[in-house]
């Protein structure tokens, strides 16, 4: 697959960058995928929920009738579950909810949703991009030249972390910048354009050629 390289007011440089078929031109694994942004979002969770048991509640602990001739059943504690301010019963418990993936699997998970966005052609590639200083306005003119200021969500890829590129780009609603050591399954999978700078490209391309 070719990808035509534009420069940052959106022109056409006339080149043409052949993208590597081991790593966009995979047929996508749906369920590995699937696996991967399951565990990125159960990695999200605080898991802090907590709800009080019975041992943990204020109340008597006196035996409120006796054993047997009240035609009720059995009651020995305020604390209770079946009482008005007694414990919980199986309620929520402070837990962890990630979950163990290999590497391989991950790393399958990745390659498949970078092959779905060029399948869907939703791969763009631009030149490097330079700001000499952090400004929304200069990273807006380089979105509206590359016809990315849509309202659509547009992540950046660059080949090392910039932080004028960063700052600039931080404040525009549905546009992130990552690189390609830190890009997850589920922020390829939740984007309309994967807008790739030379660099980042050929960063992507050492790192999952060089992977095992």
């Amino acid at each position: 697959m070719e990808l035509s390289v534009y420069n940052i007011k959106g022109e056409d440089t006339g080149r043409k960058v052949t993208l590597s078929d081991a790593i966009f031109g995979l047929e996508p694994n749906e369920h590995v995928m699937y696996l991967d942004v399951k565990q990125y979002l159960a990695n999200q969770r605080q898991g802090t929920h907590k709800s009080k048991q019975r041992n943990e509640v204020h109340g008597t602990t006196k035996k409120l009738k006796k054993q047997k001739g009240t035609g009720g059943a059995r009651a020995g504690s305020m604390k209770s579950g079946v009482f008005v301010g007694g414990g919980r019963m199986f309620g929520p418990q402070p837990r962890d909810y990630g979950f163990k993936l290999n590497k391989k699997t991950k790393r399958l998970a990745r390659l498949s949703a970078l092959s779905s966005l060029a399948k869907d052609g939703k791969v763009a590639l631009v030149e490097n991009i330079t700001l000499s200083a952090p400004k929304t306005k200069d990273f807006l003119d380089i979105l509206n030249g590359l016809k990315l200021n849509n309202g659509k969500k547009t992540l950046l890829v660059t080949g090392a972390v910039d932080k004028n590129v960063v700052l600039s780009a931080r404040n525009i609603q549905k546009v992130s910048v990552s690189t390609p050591v830190a890009l997850n399954t589920h922020d390829l999978l939740n984007t309309d354009t994967l807008l790739l700078s030379e660099d980042g490209l050929t960063a992507l391309e050492q790192l999952y050629t060089t992977a095992e």
